[in-house]
């Protein structure tokens, strides 16, 4: 289940991988704001740039997600929901990562695509 822009390494230096790396672990912490920080300070870097529109997309995602399972508690079955969300938060923040590592661009498979 592994999604991967393109499927092949892209050729980029250590800086990149290291901004992109930390940018999927904060986003495990502190949520959307790497992403943006990220996204607004390195336009030039094509790789950090892909990586951080990713996590911003993905973020946007989790927090429609929380929103409706927040919605659902009234019925109980949102209280299921959370963490659900998190686990999911969790793995997809980790492949990420694992990925930026490495080189590769990931893309996040239930992620809603609304920064292009």
């Amino acid at each position: 289940m592994s999604d991967l822009i393109e499927g092949k390494p892209q050729s980029t230096g250590q800086e990149s991988k290291n901004l992109s790396l930390l940018l999927w672990i904060g986003t495990i912490f502190f949520g959307f704001i790497p992403g943006l920080v990220l996204y607004l300070v390195k336009k030039d870097d094509a790789f950090v740039l892909a990586h951080s529109k990713e996590a911003l997309n993905w973020c946007i995602t989790a927090i429609i997600a929380y929103a409706i399972a927040s919605i659902l508690t009234v019925v109980v079955i949102g209280a299921f929901l959370y963490p659900i969300i998190g686990l999911c938060h969790l793995v997809f923040c980790i492949l990420a990562a694992v990925n930026a590592s490495k080189g590769n661009s990931y893309k996040v498979p239930f992620a809603i695509r609304l920064i292009k």
